[in-house]
């Protein structure tokens, strides 16, 4: 694997720790492990990789059922 590869697998092992109690439930909570990972800034490109890929902010599923004001 390549540097690249290796620190995202890196943040996201650290975010899935953060989420489970045991590691016999990380499969139930990695759709929500890559949603964050996807979604939060980074810092050398001041945009998340949803914005980087698609053009345009993540919508968040409670604000498509109550939009913002």
């Amino acid at each position: 694997m390549n540097g690249a590869v290796e620190a995202a697998n890196k943040n996201i092992k650290k975010i899935m720790g953060k989420m489970t109690e045991t590691y016999k439930d990380w499969h139930e909570k990695l759709s929500f492990a890559l949603y964050a990972y996807r979604t939060s800034v980074r810092t050398s490109t001041r945009a998340t990789h949803f914005l980087l890929v698609y053009k345009m902010e993540a919508v968040l599923p409670i604000e498509v059922k109550i939009p913002s004001l």
